[in-house]
């Protein structure tokens, strides 16, 4: 009998590599400490109905797919029932073989419903009827955290937020995961964007603090940090498309607030001016704070006008930027590190040709204050794939330290992303276990498994003292 696609060496194509997964990686607990999972489906421990529901709906991987191979918009965001869009995907599942989404698709269905058949056309019926089962019987969102170990999980909030779902998690005992937020206050900097003046209106209702003027935009920022920080917050996120640096005085960052605010267009250098003094701001208010800064860089998004009007962000038609990151990037991190005002630090890329310029702009910043202060964050994005997380975990090895690595996350909207951990450890033991067979490190398994479960958790353990 031929074993299953999903076996228990999937990815694992050495001796070594199996001994560091087995009995290394595989049982480590879980720190998902950057992902878009929801507060108040935890809180409310939600059930599903069927697998569309908890599976398709809002993973825009997949819809991506789906349009590639010419099925309708119908059955994949459109009105086509939960069962139709799912064997859309069966139908789409054999065409996506070299895309992540095939390993993941499988690696999903194995873990959580122990499928060991492909997902197929021919097999979507009674894969269909056995997921929708075990979903019914009690695979909820709480059982899901259980069930995969996860210790911690960072939610990704805006500073307007009430917080409430993160106290109902706090005050339920039976719920062992951590479920923090984490601070994202891309409203208040994207100053040219149409919402930004409604956004700041917003702000200053949760805030109680009257924005008139830019010193009380930052007033009310810092109230809500410190609100969200006495709420378990330990970590701040910022989605950047290209990261500015035009230095500005508070004076000039005034005026351009001010402009703003009364409706005025505001120029590409007054907007880099006024973009770069609000995140030294943040950053300083972070250092301040204990709390870890991550800069995600690089994605350009909603690029299909036509689609986004019809279904808004987050909806399949995002991609990759293109722009010089260098500079700007070591003089960013420069400025709050002259006065020792640098947070610790994760910088994401989406664009793989920025690899080399943050693993060494990564270096001139470190201290000992921490191990790994300033970190280059996993393969983010398009890059979550296995090469991806290789040319990102090379890339680091070849010019700092991957032993200081901080490891995985999912950046997912799903419940059902955290077999992605194990496919990254499999990628990492694959890794590690490659140079083991070909000389370039020694057998020796205790420092190397040391090394990995620092990598799969005991770095992230420490970095953002969750203890």
């Amino acid at each position: 009998m031929s074993k299953p696609f999903i076996h228990d060496d999937f990815i694992l194509n050495s001796e070594a590599a199996k001994t560091l997964y087995h009995d290394y990686a595989k049982a480590m607990p879980i720190y998902d400490y950057h992902c878009h999972i929801s507060p108040k489906e935890i809180a409310e421990n939600r059930a599903y109905t069927n697998l569309s529901e908890i599976w398709l709906h809002g993973d825009h991987y997949k819809w991506r797919a789906m349009r590639t191979l010419g099925i309708d918009e119908r059955f994949i965001t459109g009105d086509a029932d939960d069962k139709e869009k799912f064997q859309a995907w069966a139908k789409a599942v054999p065409q996506t073989i070299g895309n992540p989404l095939y390993h993941w698709t499988h690696m999903e269905l194995k873990r959580y419903f122990d499928v060991d058949v492909l997902l197929n056309e021919e097999t979507s019926e009674d894969i269909w009827n056995h997921c929708n089962q075990i979903l019914q019987n009690g695979l909820t969102t709480q059982k899901i955290l259980e069930k995969f170990n996860v210790k911690v999980v960072c939610t990704t909030d805006d500073p307007v937020d009430s917080l409430e779902h993160h106290q109902t998690i706090k005050q339920n005992v039976a719920i062992q995961t951590k479920v923090l937020p984490a601070f994202r206050p891309d409203k208040a900097v994207e100053l040219t964007r149409p919402e930004f003046n409604e956004y700041v209106t917003r702000l200053a209702e949760v805030s109680e603090i009257e924005i008139t003027t830019f010193e009380n935009l930052l007033k009310a920022i810092e109230k809500r940090a410190h609100y969200f920080h006495e709420h378990g917050c330990r970590l701040s996120d910022h989605g950047i498309e290209t990261l500015p640096f035009e230095p500005a005085s508070y004076e000039e960052a005034s005026q351009i607030f001010t402009k703003a605010r009364a409706g005025e267009s505001i120029n590409s250098v007054e907007e880099k001016k006024y973009k770069t003094y609000t995140l030294l701001f943040l950053g300083r208010l972070y250092r301040s704070l204990g709390w870890t800064m991550q800069l995600h860089i690089g994605a350009i998004r909603n690029n299909n006008e036509r689609m986004f009007t019809k279904l808004g962000p987050d909806t399949g038609f995002d991609s990759i930027h293109d722009f010089d990151l260098a500079r700007p990037l070591n003089s960013f991190l420069n400025e709050l590190d002259r006065d020792n005002e640098l947070p610790k630090t994760i910088i994401y890329n989406l664009n793989p040709i920025h690899n080399y310029v943050i693993a060494t702009a990564i270096g001139n910043f470190q201290s000992s204050e921490a191990n790994g202060k300033i970190q280059f964050g996993s393969g983010w994005w398009f890059n979550d794939q296995k090469d991806g997380m290789l040319k990102q975990m090379t890339d680091l090895a070849n010019l700092g330290l991957l032993s200081s690595f901080v490891g995985m996350l999912t950046d997912s909207r799903s419940f059902l992303s955290y077999p992605r951990h194990e496919y990254f450890r499999r990628v990492l033991c694959d890794l590690v276990g490659g140079w083991v067979e070909t000389g370039e490190a020694p057998r020796d398994y205790k420092l190397l498994g040391n090394m990995i479960q620092n990598i799969s958790y005991r770095n992230a353990d420490h970095y953002f003292e969750m203890k």
